[in-house]
This record gives C-alpha cells, structure tokens and sequence, in this order.
C-alpha cells in the first residue's frame, strides 16, 4: 500500500518533520511500503542541501536521502518554494517541485495519507 505524508513544518524547530521521517523510514524498512512525501509551507525547507548540525542531533537531509535511497518519492511545493525565496535555489536531489495538483493527485492514489 502506498503511504503519502505530508510535512507542514521546517526541518528543524519543531520535531514534526523529523517524526514523519522517522515514521516514513520504518515504513520502508520494516513493512516494505511504498512512501510519498509531499513537502508543504515551511517544510519545503527540508529540502535544502548542505543542513549541518551538530554531532549527535538528527540531520533531516540525511533522513530525507534515506527515503529517496529506498525508493521513496518526495515533492515539494512550488507556490511555497517561490513564497520562501527558494525556487531558484538548489535543492537536494530527487526532490521534486510540485503543485496542488501533484498533492491532489497523491492524495487520491494513495491508501494512507498522514499529515505532520
């Protein structure tokens, strides 16, 4: 069954977008299941290349590669990229910029849809 979460909140400040990843992750690798991130509002955030953070602290770039590694597919949104001054910034690979329509389509594709 495919899984569609949706990340609300920045990557760090809150451990929102940590907790969805963690959950995504153990979603692969324990139940094998199929994983769409869909990257929204402040969460587009996650996206960016080079996070650095302090030894022992989680590292969301990291976490968001593990997923995109094991076959997961990550999107984030455009209207809020361009709204944060990121669109034309780079981003890490294998995500993907994406419109409501994309999200709305997620939505209807997929079995779960878990919102952090």
């Amino acid at each position: 069954m495919k899984t569609l979460i949706i990340i609300n909140d920045a990557p760090y400040g809150t451990e929102k977008a940590y907790n969805a990843l963690r959950l995504a992750m153990t979603l692969q690798r324990e139940l094998e299941a199929e994983i769409r991130l869909f990257l929204l509002a402040d969460a587009v955030g996650c996206a960016l290349p080079g996070q650095k953070t302090a030894d022992g602290y989680y590292n969301i770039e990291r976490m968001l590669k593990s997923v995109i590694r094991r076959g997961g597919r990550v999107k984030a949104c455009g209207t809020c990229m361009d709204a944060r001054g990121m669109a034309a910034l780079e981003h890490i690979e294998g995500v993907e910029p994406a419109t409501m329509k994309d999200l709305a389509s997620w939505t209807q594709e997929c079995g779960r849809v878990l919102s952090f």
